[in-house]
């Protein structure tokens, strides 16, 4: 039991009030309410970032992602900002004895930048620690289209070689922006670059026509996935080594495309249709450890890497079918955003044959599963900032981390036991076309999570011996002069 097998589900986008468990009511979530009913459900769990590549960085690294140049929302065709002698999750993992493997979105990056698509990638999710790979490189509304196992594109003809440009449109291929009477799905802003199956892109795309994507079988198509890498792990007759899977769900990301059977499951259109087809996808995970026998000693970990967002860049009715459904649940702001809705996030541990059931109010991030789970697997893991919280993880204790750093887009914030401080940030204060609050101000705010958690009133004023003292240790942490 010292080695379970690990499943780290991670959502893109789901907000803190996007799930029954938390207390949505106009999308039912049934087999993720399963996890948080049958497990222990955090009510103060964090990702590091308002942004996906960043959380995604602190999650395998156990590192701060402000502290990595290059750890914001990349490109499809960036650098893969991991380094191959870097610790991580998964290699610390192999080094234990672990089958490890990575199901959905990358988007930490691949190759050297300017990746040739027709060759063998190197490096990619192999080269850190995975055994086996099936991803698609960053975003569904990023290009390149297609899938990649292990270092090779799925279903490639050589003979229609991919080409991929973040800068320049290629001669001959529509462009979105030039015309929208071929797509399916209109932007709202931008995502007016390359056209793929009726959907405006970012970024220019040619070629690899048999290699593309068709976006309504993306949750069908990484489930198998996912189901045949636990499937497999029962089928040798040789002494079975546990396995650590990351599946990294797409949903609800734009471009929102359920599958058929989804659209209509919900009244808030595709975004709501979305969470329920993740929903799906959660339940066949269950489902395939189940009948694998190995559900009870399996240590699920269920999260998202960031907040809710409703518009982010496609008219998909989401703003206007939202109706009485809070994304963000009672916090205020969403991705983007320095306010708690930004990092705050559904964060579930399930493992029936250690955790028993219940809410906890410790406050943990997604930085501390290397460090929490190393201890858990006897692994020596020196970490500057992954903190071992396997006993609140575990439901043991309700002490967790004392303090948390947060950011987005490159802004800071700061969190201590029940205060949150948002020092002063130039900028917006509202994203318009989005709909959400930045957090940005000209000031230090400071909130009582608990007693206000929507962040209505700033105490600044009314605490200045709490505010200076949360200011230095925050400009300690990050190594700045107040």
């Amino acid at each position: 039991m010292t080695r379970p097998n690990i499943v780290i589900i991670y959502m893109d986008d789901l907000g803190y009030g996007d799930v029954g468990a938390y207390g949505a009511s106009a999308v039912e979530t049934p087999n993720i309410d399963r996890l948080a009913s049958g497990g222990l459900r955090f009510t103060d769990g964090y990702a590091t970032s308002a942004t996906c590549t960043p959380s995604r960085y602190a999650l395998l690294t156990g590192e701060y992602p402000w502290r990595k140049s290059g750890a914001e929302i990349l490109t499809g065709d960036a650098a893969m900002i991991i380094e191959e002698d870097q610790m991580t999750l998964p290699s610390m993992l192999v080094a234990r004895g672990y089958r490890t493997g990575i199901v959905g979105k990358w988007h930490l990056g691949l190759g050297h930048g300017g990746v040739d698509w027709n060759r063998p990638i190197r490096p990619c999710p192999l080269d850190v620690g995975f055994e086996e790979s099936y991803i698609i490189a960053a975003t569904q509304d990023r290009v390149p289209t297609v899938y990649i196992e292990d270092r090779s594109v799925v279903g490639l003809d050589p003979e229609d070689p991919i080409e991929v440009s973040y800068e320049h449109p290629f001669p001959g291929e529509p462009v979105a922006a030039e015309h929208p009477e071929l797509l399916r799905l209109a932007s709202s802003h931008g995502h007016d670059n390359a056209i793929v199956n009726g959907i405006g892109r970012i970024g220019y795309m040619r070629g690899g026509q048999a290699a593309r994507w068709t976006d309504e079988d993306m949750a069908e198509h990484l489930i198998e996935r996912a189901r045949d890498f636990v499937r497999r792990s029962r089928e040798s007759g040789e002494e079975q080594k546990p396995f650590f899977l990351y599946l990294a769900l797409h949903q609800p990301h734009v471009p929102r495309t359920p599958s058929a059977r989804f659209v209509g499951a919900t009244d808030m259109g595709p975004r709501g249709d979305a969470i329920a087809e993740a929903d799906w996808c959660v339940g066949e995970i269950l489902d395939e450890l189940e009948t694998a026998g190995v559900l009870d000693s399996t240590l699920i970990v269920f999260s998202s890497d960031n907040g809710p967002v409703l518009d982010d860049g496609y008219q998909d009715d989401a703003v206007e079918r939202v109706g009485d459904h809070r994304p963000a649940g009672p916090l205020r702001g969403g991705k983007y955003s320095l306010f708690d809705a930004g990092t705050r996030v559904p964060f579930i541990v399930h493992w029936p044959a250690r955790v028993a059931p219940g809410t906890s109010n410790a406050l943990i991030c997604q930085m501390d599963l290397l460090a929490s789970i190393a201890a858990l697997v006897g692994a020596d893991v020196p970490t500057a900032d992954s903190e071992n919280h396997l006993a609140a993880l575990l439901g043991d204790t309700e002490i967790g981390r004392e303090s948390l750093v947060v950011e987005a887009i490159h802004r800071t914030a700061f969190r201590r036991g029940e205060w949150a401080m948002i020092p002063p940030h130039a900028g917006p204060e509202r994203l318009p076309a989005k709909g959400i609050e930045t957090g940005n101000a000209d000031r230090h705010r400071l909130y009582n999570l608990r007693e206000d958690p929507h962040q209505d009133h700033d105490l600044a004023s009314a605490h200045p011996d709490t505010l200076r003292s949360l200011v230095d240790e925050f400009a300690r942490i990050m190594e700045v002069a107040t």
